[in-house]
Order: C-alpha cells, then sequence, then structure tokens
C-alpha cells in the first residue's frame, strides 16, 4: 500500500480524531473505514478529507487505513460492542475474585477479535499479572489493561453537565486541558471548588469558553482597591461587574453602584 494522503479518523470511544495515513483519495466524512491502530484493527468514520501527504508535516508515524469498511466489517462490528459488555461483566468478577482495587469503565474488541482492551480506575498502581492470565483464559486472546484518569472516565462514562447538557468532554471536545483556578478568578466566580467541579471531580471545562472575553472585557475597568473622589468624598473600588458593566464604590458612608460611563464623572486619586 502506498501512502499518498492523510485523513482524520474517529472512534467511538474517542471524540478526538486522529489522523491516519490511505491511498483513497476520495474518502468523505462519515465514511466508515478499518484502520490500523495501536489498539488493533477498527472501524471508525472519516472527520476530515483526505490531504495530500506531500502536507503532513507532523513526525509521528502514520498508521493506515486499510479499506473502507464493508457491510460484513460493520456488523463484526456491532458484534463486537455486545461481545465487549460481556466482557466488563466476567472483568469486574474476576478482579472481586482477586480482591483488586480497581474498577474496569470500559473494554473495546479490536475487529478481528485478536485484542481486547479495557480501561479502568484506581486510585494506586495495581499488580494485575494474576488478572492478566486469568482474562486471557477466559476470553482467547491478546488482553491490554489500561489506567485512566478522571477525565478520562467522564469522557468515557458520559452524563450530564450543571447547564443540563450532554457532557462536554463526551461530546465534543478533542483537547482536554487542564483548568487553572486562576480562570475563575479572573471570571470573578465564587471560589466554591464542588460547585466548580465536573463529574470527574476536577474544575469544570467551561471556565475555558469564556476567560478571553473576561480577559478583554477587563481592560475597560479599574482596579479593585483604586480610589475615586466625587467632590468631597472618597471611594475605594471593591467590586466589578463585567456584565452590566457597573463597579461598587464604596467608603466609610456607603456603598455606590455606578456605570463606567458615570464613573469618568469621578477624579481617580494616584496613589
Amino acid at each position: 500500500m502506498e501512502i499518498t494522503h492523510y485523513a482524520g479518523v474517529k472512534f467511538t470511544n474517542s471524540g478526538k480524531a486522529y489522523y491516519f495515513g490511505t491511498d483513497i483519495a476520495d474518502l468523505k466524512i462519515g465514511d466508515k473505514v478499518v484502520a490500523e491502530s495501536i489498539r488493533g484493527l477498527q472501524v471508525g468514520e472519516i472527520a476530515s478529507l483526505p490531504v495530500p501527504i506531500s502536507k503532513y508535516k507532523s513526525s509521528l508515524e502514520l498508521k493506515p487505513i486499510l479499506r473502507r469498511a464493508t457491510e460484513d466489517d460493520v456488523l463484526l462490528f456491532e458484534e463486537n460492542i455486545k461481545r465487549a459488555k460481556e466482557a466488563m461483566k466476567i472483568s469486574m468478577e474476576e478482579i472481586n475474585k482477586l480482591n483488586l482495587e480497581m474498577r474496569p469503565i470500559d473494554a473495546e474488541y479490536a475487529l478481528d477479535g485478536s485484542k481486547l482492551t479495557i480501561a479502568y480506575v484506581a486510585d494506586d498502581r495495581v499488580d494485575f499479572r494474576e488478572l492478566l492470565k486469568v482474562l486471557a483464559y477466559r476470553f482467547h486472546c491478546r488482553i491490554e489493561l489500561r489506567q485512566v484518569g478522571s477525565r478520562d472516565k467522564a469522557r468515557m462514562v458520559g452524563g450530564i453537565g450543571l447547564c443540563g447538557l450532554p457532557l462536554c468532554c463526551s461530546a465534543f471536545l478533542t483537547n482536554m486541558e487542564g483548568i487553572s483556578i486562576n480562570r475563575a478568578k479572573n471570571q470573578m466566580l465564587s471560589l466554591n471548588i464542588p460547585k466548580l467541579s465536573g463529574h470527574c471531580g476536577k474544575l469544570i471545562c467551561c471556565l475555558l469558553y469564556e476567560d478571553d472575553a473576561y480577559t478583554e472585557m477587563k481592560k475597560d475597568f479599574p482596579r479593585i482597591g483604586e480610589m475615586f473622589a466625587d467632590g468631597n468624598e472618597t471611594f475605594k473600588i471593591t467590586g466589578l461587574n463585567l456584565l452590566s458593566r457597573t463597579v461598587k464604590l464604596e467608603n466609610e458612608e456607603g456603598v455606590r453602584f455606578v456605570s463606567l460611563t458615570e464613573l469618568k464623572d469621578y477624579r481617580p486619586i494616584r496613589k
């Protein structure tokens, strides 16, 4: 096979598309293909149109798209999904028998049934050598046990977020970068960690979405702690409302809320 193009392929257990090499130049988005991945042969879906291989700039090796998926490939893929669900139950039974501190959350067969990949979560490292022997005997194929983190677990299991919609990580997010508490501070949110945490126990990914907008809006505002005068009265900025574009002014006499337009009539006091 001579690779002439590369294209993005998505698999059912991942929202992210991975590039594969191909000699099929007329693949269309949504086409089912059989690709050779690190987990064996898999049925995936074309997520980006083929691009000439001359434009591929990455140093990563391209695994091949072997062919368009046939009707038999799709039927076998669907049958493997059913087999994987049964494999999950059996794996849990064997884990309990061996008293291992781990919990399987996903299982996937290679298309030809030669390999079974089981993803699991665990708080610590697990000695699963005996488990591998038992599972290989039960399933008569190569077994890979893959430990995943809490974010990957949430993506695989899915669920409903605080907004009432499906979790972003299982719906469309392809790059789950770490979220800093500084993003919550930048958006002036109450630092109530439980309320700002998602199903994975980490800070919610949607803190990323509006962070740049808040950073841009804050450029129009004075900093908290700055002093302003109105006639003979002096005030300190103690709060900002970026959405209503108002500031909170305080002194010993009381509190005022004024718009940014009104604040222009106040005289800033330079320290």
